[in-house]
């Protein structure tokens, strides 16, 4: 290969130059992203945050829109993530006393030719942190974790379910 050949990934050449893939050949779909994630806490923490004693105000309220701006700005924070006009982002917020903690999903959803899986991973992430942010003075031992894509629809490759034995590595 020469310097502009590809190599084996989609964002790199053979020389190692970063570059964003065009897609501009693909065919539109529909696409979905589903991605989640946890943040661990001490009950009292979670108590507090539940019955709004948080001193930065309703925690889960505030996560649930940072997380949903995360995902439209995307591309501004991934450095090869092409511009979506996402048609849904929706950012659910549970709690689990058996953690404990709240549990995210984020839900991302675009008509066009590149998936959203960054957007989706993006909205929990930054939801996780925004929990973090707004509770920290109640508990900085906080654990951001288990972020991951769990579902992924449309495009050439179809779907992808976490767990699918037929996905390699990354399914796991």
């Amino acid at each position: 290969m020469t310097g502009g050949e590809k190599s084996g990934l989609t964002h790199l050449r053979s020389d190692g130059r970063a570059e964003m893939v065009d897609v501009g050949a693909k065919a539109e779909t529909e696409r979905t992203a589903i991605a989640t994630g946890a943040v661990l806490m001490a009950p009292e923490t979670l108590q507090a945050i539940l019955s709004g004693n948080a001193k930065k105000g309703d925690v889960i309220a505030v996560a649930r829109l940072a997380g949903i701006m995360a995902a439209k700005k995307t591309h501004d924070l991934i450095p090869l993530c092409h511009p979506l006009a996402l048609t849904k982002v929706a950012v659910e917020i549970e709690p689990d006393e058996s953690l404990p903690g709240l549990k995210v999903e984020a839900l991302a959803r675009v008509t066009g030719k590149t998936g959203v899986e960054m957007e989706a991973l993006t909205a929990v992430s930054v939801t996780c942190l925004t929990i973090y942010d707004m509770a920290k003075a109640l508990d900085k031992a906080m654990v951001i974790t288990d972020i991951r894509l769990i579902e992924k629809t449309g495009g050439k490759s179809g779907t992808w379910r976490a767990g699918n034995k037929d996905h390699g590595p990354a399914a796991r």
